[in-house]
């Protein structure tokens, strides 16, 4: 069983200023990811954004202009700050916020460092331009930069001590990585080919005639790219329904945490399977109001609810 610490003791100024620093991190950058966080108390949520703010870091390093020899060594620097907070060697004047914030939610919460390696091989596949022929091999990525987040998140969330099943929380929270990731790699179909990237799975492009690519805001002629759309949208649905058996593991504020996060993309997974072609023209996303309507109801306890039912109803 995964259990958490929901207190902690004071802070020095130098680690709440690493923590402050997080948060702000977090505020600009996590468009999705900051309205869930807000719901939970500020131990969690501190913690939180120091593995955002971390996470940012690599992805950053991935996405960013450099040779990819210059950004594979520097994702291997950047492996090499996790492990000086295994070895407790970071002290809390270091002149790295994020290292100093991160080693003292590693020390107050049992996440699972390991998982931020994982994303740091994930990057990497990035930086190589790897290519996934199915979705067995897309799954490996995914479970790299989205599965391993959700691993993290539940370090910090913990389960409940009577939750039944809660010693395949990590799996589940693993699933709704993955489901998360897949709607992002639907919605950025269109940025990713820009930058000459392909992540949807190259047997899944071939069976609707979308293998050419995607080079402008129309569908590859004679393809039948809303047939693939609609394909992907139903796999990530699973992966949902799957993964939304997390939420009655966890205490009311994370289970809110996870319901409003996870609400905000399943929308967005609404919108993209209602207009297909919307993702060829930008990006899609949601307006602010709607994404605090999400957690609100997380909050209130109704998205979590009726993901619950749902997913009994699928067990039946």
């Amino acid at each position: 069983m995964i259990r958490t610490v929901e207190s902690e003791p004071h802070a020095s100024a130098p680690v709440l200023a690493a923590y402050s620093y997080c948060e702000a991190v977090t505020g600009q950058q996590a468009r999705n990811f900051a309205y869930g966080i807000r719901l939970l108390p500020t131990p969690k949520r501190r913690a939180m954004s120091a593995l955002y703010a971390f996470s940012r870091r690599v992805d950053d390093i991935g996405d960013g202009a450099l040779a990819a020899e210059v950004k594979a060594a520097r994702l291997e620097e950047t492996r090499s700050l996790l492990a000086r907070i295994r070895a407790g060697t970071v002290d809390e004047d270091d002149t790295d916020p994020v290292v100093v914030a991160l080693a003292h939610t590693a020390s107050r919460f049992p996440v699972p460092l390991d998982a931020l390696d994982e994303l740091i091989d994930g990057v990497l596949m990035d930086v190589r331009g790897e290519i996934y022929e199915t979705w067995d091999d897309l799954k490996v990525y995914c479970r790299c930069v989205a599965g391993a987040i959700g691993r993290l998140c539940l370090g910090v969330f913990g389960t409940e001590p009577a939750a039944r099943g809660a010693e395949r929380a990590p799996e589940y929270a693993d699933t709704l990585g993955l489901a998360l990731q897949l709607t992002n790699i639907l919605r950025d179909v269109r940025e990713d080919a820009l930058g000459g990237r392909t992540y949807l799975p190259g047997d899944d492009l071939a069976k609707f005639g979308c293998s050419v690519g995607f080079a402008g805001p129309l569908p590859p002629a004679d393809s039948d790219f809303a047939g693939l759309v609609h394909f992907e949208v139903r796999r990530a649905r699973a992966l949902f329904a799957e993964g939304y058996r997390l939420l009655p593991m966890l205490d009311r504020r994370s289970g809110a945490c996870v319901a409003a996060m996870a609400g905000i993309y399943r929308r967005l997974l609404d919108r993209i399977e209602r207009e297909p072609e919307a993702v060829l023209r930008g990006r899609v996303s949601l307006p602010g109001r709607e994404k605090a309507y999400v957690a609100v109801r997380g909050l209130s306890g109704l998205d979590t609810r009726h993901a619950s039912r749902r997913t009994v109803r699928r067990r039946v």
